[in-house]
């Protein structure tokens, strides 16, 4: 793998973004989902980095990518603006985009918006409920989410999302344990820190947010839905299902489930240049 590893910040309009940069040849922006931030990238990167120049970024609102002020609300366009303005700085556009849950949310309008700045998008997992002929069981989940968190706090409404996503535990118990490096510990901790806004701020504008698939079907930039073999049955498969028969294209399986990028580092970044080779 890749190791060496450049972090710097691009001052964007409201806030300063965080980004680590890595490898040598054509450009690989890598969009977190959720509370996420670029360090749950490290071994994924680390093997793109091969044969690509790859940036992955801490979102406004998450870690090291701060605010002028106080936090805002998210906004998909703010969002997908900020992604745009760090190709647009690397001068290495147009790029491929790797966005993962409600970074593929952030992936779909940037790809909408920016088309010249977009080779091609893997969506992977989007939470896109609006696109299920029916989202009010989606949209009553994420509404009761939203309750738990502002009745019995973070710790709760976490331990409940990864229940309902089977991510481990049951609802109403303490988040899951893990044991592991220093350096994801590390990770991890930054990312718990994230859970507010996600919960306060995130969750409700990246899962209630409606890719325009008219224009994405219409659009130059090529657009790849993957979904992770071991998400069937799961909600979260279905939703990204909707999304490939939007755009009138085949969903392409990729390794693990909605966090398998992590686990199955290697053999997912495979997938991405072979879904980028397409």
């Amino acid at each position: 793998m890749s190791g060496a590893v450049t972090q710097s910040v691009l001052k964007v309009p409201g806030a300063n973004i965080y980004y680590e940069k890595r490898g040598e040849g054509p450009l690989v922006l890598v969009i977190p989902g959720g509370p996420q931030d670029a360090g749950v990238f490290d071994g994924l990167a680390g093997h793109l980095a091969e044969h690509f120049t790859v940036v992955a970024y801490d979102p406004r609102g998450n870690s090291r990518s701060h605010f002028d002020g106080v936090p805002q609300p998210l906004s998909v366009d703010e969002q997908a603006d900020d992604a745009a303005a760090l190709i647009a700085a690397l001068g290495q556009g147009p790029a491929f985009v790797f966005g993962t849950s409600g970074g593929a949310q952030i992936g779909f309008n940037l790809a909408a918006r920016y088309p010249d700045r977009v080779r091609t998008l893997v969506a992977h997992e989007p939470p896109a409920m609006m696109l299920l002929d029916d989202p009010s069981e989606m949209l009553a989940a994420d509404q009761g989410l939203y309750d738990t968190y502002r009745r019995d706090g973070v710790e709760a409404a976490m331990g409940q999302f990864f229940a309902e996503n089977g991510l481990g535990g049951e609802a109403g118990e303490d988040m899951p344990e893990f044991d592991m490096p220093p350096e994801a510990a590390e990770t991890f901790a930054r990312v718990s820190g994230n859970f507010e806004y996600w919960l306060a701020h995130g969750m409700l504008p990246l899962g209630r947010y409606r890719p325009d698939i008219a224009v994405l079907r219409a659009g130059s930039p090529k657009i790849v839905v993957a979904i992770g073999a071991e998400s069937a049955g799961q909600p979260i498969e279905a939703m990204s299902l909707a999304v490939a028969k939007g755009l009138g294209t085949e969903p392409v399986a990729f390794p693990g489930d909605h966090m398998g990028f992590e686990p199955h580092a290697e053999a997912f970044a495979e997938s991405l240049r072979e879904a980028f080779a397409r």
